[in-house]
């Protein structure tokens, strides 16, 4: 039963992770092209709240894991942690395992492992987008990196299938 519940709970955390990520880059894919600053800084804004929602994600695994360190059965924290696992412990828990850090100091035993997993999996997926999405908003805003490559401002599917020939998939 409590491998079941710990299925479920990390099930809808990472989709809500996935789903707070999703909504970021995509406001952001809608909003910079309107934002009036110079194009080289519309990427940091991106940088900057890609970073916001990555602490938001993490913070969101950080009050699962103290969630569930209270709860009978479902685990604890040992290592260096204060109390069983303070708030401030499972965050910086999160912090570490999200990033896929690992330093090993603190270690989750019991059920609640297996979200430690998850997580790092979640980290690593949600970072590795960020950094696409960045990387193309570079593209696109920084002068001179686009004309370099030989790519138009507007680097849509349509553009890319015209420029190597390729169509579809």
């Amino acid at each position: 039963m409590e491998l079941l519940t710990v299925l479920v709970i990390n099930s809808l955390v990472v989709a809500l992770a996935v789903v707070i990520h999703y909504e970021t880059l995509y406001q952001l894919a809608r909003h910079l092209p309107r934002v009036r600053v110079p194009p080289r800084y519309k990427v940091l804004w991106g940088v900057f709240l890609i970073l916001v929602a990555h602490v938001a994600e993490i913070w969101l695994f950080a009050l699962t894991y103290w969630g569930l360190l209270r709860v009978d059965g479902m685990g604890t924290l040992t290592g260096n942690v204060s109390n069983g696992g303070t708030l401030l412990d499972c965050s910086y828990f999160s912090f570490v395992t999200f990033t896929t850090v690992g330093y090993g100091d603190i270690v989750a035993t019991g059920p609640i492992r297996y979200l430690t997993g998850i997580e790092a999996l979640t980290g690593f997926v949600l970072i590795t987008w960020s950094a696409s999405f960045l990387f193309l908003e570079m593209q696109k805003y920084w002068p001179g990196l686009a004309s370099a490559r030989g790519h138009r401002e507007d680097p849509s599917p349509r553009h890319d299938a015209q420029a190597t020939g390729r169509h579809g998939l």
